[in-house]
């Protein structure tokens, strides 16, 4: 059997971190994904996905993490029923998280958080951050590439490319031989 899930998107609040009698770290905390399509009135919608994360993980998880945060997580699809203060049978359905990442620098992370202060928006724009000239590591470079090629004001490439059609006249010519389809 398959039970796997994997999920990007934004922390919709700061994750809640308890502890449980024996002393096990246990993180809960929402996400939401974005859904790849739009709706009638044009607009995106998101659900809007509980996890949970435990031991040390959840403690790493909750120190480096906040509200807005971009991550991606990795688990398994799980449910559980308990029974609520009226004496009704609640459902749960949550995915326990295994393995996240990060996928902001942490420099994007501090001026999103200086940005909007302590409540950050999840569908805050990447494109309004200044990128770090070093990078560690190589998601964050290739994710902050695709950043600063559709950043208005990115200031540190003074070489024209061929597909940037300010650069002047220069154009590309594709023959359909080329293309893949």
């Amino acid at each position: 059997m398959i039970n796997r899930v994997v999920l990007v998107g934004r922390l919709t609040r700061d994750v809640e971190l308890r502890y449980t009698g024996s002393g096990d770290a246990v993180g809960s905390f929402t996400i939401a994904v974005e859904r790849n399509f739009t709706n009638r009135a044009g607009e995106r919608e998101a659900d809007f996905i509980s996890c949970v994360i435990w031991r040390k993980p959840a403690e790493n998880f909750a120190n480096f993490t906040g509200k807005g945060a971009m991550i991606a997580v990795e688990g398994r699809l799980q449910t559980r029923s308990y029974d609520n203060n009226q004496g009704q049978k609640v459902y749960v359905t949550e995915v326990v998280v295994d393995n996240f990442q990060l996928l902001e620098t942490r420099a994007q992370s501090e001026a999103r958080r200086s940005q909007n202060g302590s409540s950050a928006a999840p569908q805050q724009n990447q494109n309004n951050f200044k990128i770090p000239a070093q990078q560690s590591n190589p998601f964050d470079a290739q994710f902050n590439n695709q950043s600063q090629s559709s950043s208005a004001n990115n200031d540190q490439s003074s070489a024209s490319s061929p597909f940037d059609t300010d650069a002047g006249n220069n154009s590309v010519d594709i023959s359909d031989d080329d293309l893949p389809f």
